[in-house]
Parts: C-alpha cells; sequence; structure tokens
C-alpha cells in the first residue's frame, strides 16, 4: 500500500494534511497501468543516482504487488532508494529531501496519483467530504444463485424450488439465478420440465446457464466469478466436492452444499476454514435434509427449553405412501464409499487432535442396536447419517465461539415392527460385510434395488412415491430450569420438540438448501463475524433460518414441556 499525501490526491486543505500527512491510500480497483513507466520530473534537490542495469521492473506500473498491497512499488530493481512502496517512502522521509528528490513514493506514485486526481470525483461517493478518503468501484456479480449440477436428479428439483423462490409473494423483485453444468441440452431440459410443473413457459428465458466441468478447475473458476452463492449439488462429494470449494474460495463466493459425508465435511473444514475466512466467505455443508432439521432441531429445542438443554434424542420417523418409499442411488453410492473408508475418517480425527467438549450433567447413553422406543411406540436403530457428526460440531463452535452449554447428542430412526427389524438387519449384514471388498463394493454400486431390499434404486422415487412421502424428527431433550445447576443434581425438566416436514430427500432438501442460501444473502449481520467453513447450526443459530423453513413447509413445534 503506497503512502502518498492526502492533498496530491484528494484536494485537502492544509490543515487536513497537517492531521494525518501520510495517511494510506488503497490502490485497489485503480485501472491498470500502461506497460512503459512515465518518465520522472528533475529533482529539485540533489539528483537520484541511477539504478544498476538489468534491474527488472515487476508487472509494470500500478500492478503486481502494488495492487496487492504488499508495500512493494513495481519499481523493484536491486534495493534501498530503487524500491517502491510504503517502506521505501517512509526510509526517504526519514532521511530528509535530499534522498529521494521531489518525487515522493517513486515513479509509481508519480503515476498513481495523476490517476487518482483525474478520477478524483468518479471514485468518491456523492457529497462526501475529502476527508472520507476513496470509495473503490465494486462490479456486482450477475446471479445471486448458481445450482451447480443443475441436471442431476436431487439437481433438478433444487432448480424448481429456486425457480419457485424466484417469484414468491415476500419477494419485491425477482431473484437473478442461473444454473449450471456440463451439457447445455440437459440444463435446458431440466428448465423446460420446472417450467412446465410450475406454469411458467417463460422461465427457460429468464434463467442464465453457465457451462462448466469439475474437472476444468478454469471453467468453474469462471462459474463462481458470477455468483454470490453457489449451490453445489454435485455428489459423491468426496469424488467431486473440493474443486468446488476451492474455486468458490478462490473468487470470494459463498457455497452451499448437501453433502451427508462426515469425511468429506471434516476435511473441508481443516483444509479451507482459514483461507474461507480470510476470503470472508461461508462455505456451509449438509444444508439438505442431511443435517438442517437434526443441527436446527438441537438448538430449536435449546431455544425453547427454559433453562439449561444439557442431552437430546433424536428418532427419525419416514412415513410413505401405499406405493411404499425409494432412493436414488447416489445416496447409497455416498453411504458405500463412506462405509468402505471409515479408517480415513478416524485418522482424520485422531490427527485433529481436539479437546474434548465438556459434559454438562450425566453422561447421554447410548442405547443397544436395537431398541424400543416407548414414547413412540416402534423399534429403532442408531441413524448412521452424518447427523451426529454435524452436530456435534456445531456445539464445539458454539461453545468455544458462542459460550453456549455443550449438548450431548444421540441420533436414531425408527423402523417400525419386528418384521421390519428382521429385514433391516439381514440388508445391514449384508451391506456392511460387502462393503468391506473392492468388488463388494462394486456389486452394491451395480445391484442397489437387490441388496437394499428396494430401498434404493438408479431410476430413484417415482412422482406419486415423492407426493405421498413425508418424515418426522422427534427430539427427546433434558436439562436443568432455571437457578437448578448441575452439581449431584439429577435433570429436573424435560422437553420434546418435533421437526416435520414433505418428502425427505426431494422435497424438504431443496427447500432447506435454498433457505439455507437466500439466508446467506438476507441475513449477514446475523451470521459469524468471519467467514469459514461452517455447519449449518454453525452459521444460522442466530438467524431467522427456521422461520424460513416454517413457512415453506417444513415445521419446528414444542410438543411438551415440564418439570420432573
Amino acid at each position: 500500500m503506497l503512502r502518498l499525501r492526502r492533498s496530491e490526491l484528494c484536494g485537502t486543505d492544509a490543515s487536513a494534511e497537517a492531521a494525518h500527512p501520510w495517511a494510506p491510500v488503497s490502490t485497489r480497483g485503480l485501472p491498470s497501468a500502461p506497460a512503459a513507466v512515465p518518465p520522472l520530473e528533475p529533482a529539485t534537490h540533489a539528483a537520484r543516482p541511477k539504478p544498476p542495469r538489468g534491474g527488472a521492473v515487476r508487472g509494470g506500473v500500478g500492478g503486481g504487488a502494488v495492487r496487492r498491497g504488499l508495500g512493494r512499488g513495481p519499481c523493484t530493481a536491486g534495493a534501498g532508494p530503487w524500491r517502491g512502496g510504503a517502506r521505501a517512502s517512509g526510509a526517504r522521509r526519514a532521511a530528509g529531501p535530499d534522498a529521494g528528490g521531489s518525487v515522493r513514493g517513486g515513479c509509481c506514485a508519480r503515476y498513481l496519483g495523476r490517476c487518482l486526481r483525474r478520477r478524483r470525483s468518479a471514485l468518491r461517493l456523492p457529497g462526501a467530504s475529502a476527508r472520507c478518503g476513496l470509495v473503490m468501484e465494486t462490479q456486482p456479480r450477475p446471479f445471486q444463485l448458481v445450482v451447480l449440477g443443475a441436471s442431476g436428479f436431487t439437481g433438478q428439483f433444487v432448480t424448481e424450488e429456486v425457480a419457485r423462490e424466484q417469484v414468491s409473494p415476500g419477494r419485491s423483485s425477482r431473484l437473478p439465478w442461473a444454473v449450471a453444468g456440463r451439457c447445455r441440452e440437459k440444463l435446458q431440459r431440466v428448465l423446460e420440465r420446472a417450467a412446465l410443473r410450475l406454469g411458467r413457459p417463460t422461465l427457460p428465458s429468464e434463467v442464465g446457464t453457465i457451462i462448466c466441468d469439475i474437472t476444468n478447475p478454469a471453467s468453474l473458476d469462471e462459474m463462481a466469478k458470477q455468483a454470490a452463492v453457489v449451490l453445489n449439488c454435485v455428489g459423491p462429494y468426496r469424488f467431486y466436492g473440493e474443486p468446488v470449494v476451492k474455486a468458490c474460495i478462490e473468487n470470494g463466493t459463498s457455497c452451499i452444499d448437501i453433502c451427508g459425508e462426515p469425511q468429506f465435511l471434516e476435511l473441508m473444514y481443516w483444509k479451507y476454514h482459514e483461507k474461507a475466512a480470510e476470503k470472508g466467505v461461508y462455505i456451509v455443508g449438509s444444508s439438505g435434509f442431511d443435517s438442517i432439521p437434526a443441527d436446527l432441531g438441537v438448538i430449536y429445542t435449546r431455544n425453547k427449553m427454559n433453562g439449561t438443554l444439557t442431552a437430546v434424542e433424536s428418532f427419525l420417523t419416514v412415513h410413505s405412501g401405499p406405493e411404499g418409499m425409494c432412493i436414488h442411488d447416489g445416496t447409497w453410492k455416498s453411504a458405500i464409499y463412506g462405509f468402505g473408508d471409515q479408517s480415513n475418517l478416524k485418522k482424520l480425527r485422531n490427527e485433529s487432535n481436539l479437546k474434548p467438549v465438556p459434559i454438562v450433567g450425566p453422561k447421554l447413553k447410548r442405547r443397544w442396536p436395537i431398541s424400543y422406543c416407548r414414547e413412540l411406540n416402534s423399534y429403532s436403530i442408531p441413524f448412521m447419517g452424518a447427523d451426529v457428526s454435524v452436530v456435534r460440531r456445531t456445539q464445539r463452535y458454539l461453545h468455544e465461539n458462542l459460550e453456549e452449554s455443550p449438548v450431548q447428542y444421540a441420533a436414531y430412526v425408527t423402523v417400525g415392527g419386528i418384521t421390519s427389524v428382521i429385514k433391516l438387519m439381514f440388508a445391514g449384514l449384508f451391506f456392511l460385510f460387502f462393503v468391506k471388498f473392492g468388488i463388494g463394493r462394486q456389486l452394491l454400486i451395480k445391484f442397489p434395488w437387490l441388496f437394499s431390499f428396494g430401498y434404493f434404486s438408479k431410476q430413484g422415487p417415482t412422482q406419486k412415491q415423492i407426493d405421498a412421502s413425508s418424515f418426522t424428527m422427534t427430539f427427546f431433550g433434558q436439562g436443568y430450569s432455571q437457578g437448578f445447576g448441575p452439581d449431584k443434581n439429577k435433570p429436573n425438566i424435560r422437553i420434546c420438540t418435533q421437526v416435520k416436514g414433505p418428502e425427505a430427500g426431494y422435497v424438504a432438501t431443496p427447500i432447506a438448501m435454498v433457505q439455507a442460501a437466500l439466508t446467506l444473502l438476507s441475513d449477514a449481520s446475523d451470521l459469524p463475524k468471519a467467514g469459514g467453513v461452517f455447519t449449518p447450526g454453525a452459521a444460522f443459530s442466530r438467524t431467522k433460518l427456521i422461520d424460513r423453513l416454517n413457512q415453506r413447509g417444513i415445521e419446528f413445534s414444542v410438543i411438551s414441556s415440564s418439570e420432573v
């Protein structure tokens, strides 16, 4: 960053200059410099010695390190008086006028001074005082949202949800957005399908189209430069997620994904959290059914308890119609690769060397692999998704950064009667055996319908199956009422809350993802102060996301609350 006299740049009066004669002025956003260095005017004091021959001029005037504010001018040949930038100008000021002539800051300073004087009126806010410095122009991005992978199975539902949100009654102006993928024809068909379902024949002409490929970093950069928030629907994320995260961070773009793979989510935090914070962008994973209902459900339960919440158990119940339920095999593949690579996840967690989060109140006891939930009158098994990993990371963040009391968490899924238990036991045994071997994983991927007993297929669910399905997630929490501490006391208050919504994978997930992205755009003041890689609960705990979800059909409610 160059230090120039404000009177030279902004036309300030002598009194202002006397107060801060060498106030820093950012050079970011200035016009590119010409290739040749402008000649210096004759010095009024002792002539400056010529630099040694062969010295390189880096980046041209106003380029290279000057634009990046590294304190070094473009004329960097040799050392000493030929260095530009703040340090050199400071040395010349200390040495007196005879050391550096009348041109402060070197040739680059003279050129920048002339540029700033010519563009003073354009760069300053209307009516702003000259004392306020300069306000640089910024180019708005053409799209607020870009759906990456819009032609995929889940991506087409996310595309439809964004199109629905674009013309929602509460929106004052239409949302500028685009779809992105490898094939323009497929993207066009997705838009035509959404237009037909929503009764908006002009939709394809209202939405931008960006052609990019996960294997082409340059195309991802171009895509990211055009978006404020990218909705990444390209999975499995362990194979295709990192290039998108990297491109978004490098280009100052926030990113939302619907990943349910703990290894990818935790690895992205360790690799990119600091880089995202430096750029001021938000990378928020697991923002679909995995794991917004669970993560925000725990936060909602904590907020509704009149006291301190210490432990929560959640029970997921999936309701289906007469045609049953089905899930696309993309989720099946993610589960196969995740279970097949559990050793690396354990290694990652061991290497992180995190301090344990303190336990408040009695330790939450884990249930048996098959247990009976009396409150719901159903058998249950542990939920094998990302919910536990995500909620624990959120509770760590809230405890370490916001000094909130951490909550213990366990997740289960109800499976109905004894017949369903036996069926799932056989499916689970087959899965856990085959997933250990390469050939077994290939068989699981090739025949998802067979090995999952019909729960997963390459075709995915039919529209009738989607329309007839829904989910309910019930939370049972315990804690201490106000004024009643955990020291040598048992929890004396219990609370039951519930999150319920439409079909989980292809209705609730797009709703959650789109509303999370809109929250990034609308509730910026309630987000964490610095950017980074976050869980949904860490990013949105103080925003209005729960209210947005309630309005879109994912309902949070309190069932009961009582003291023991």
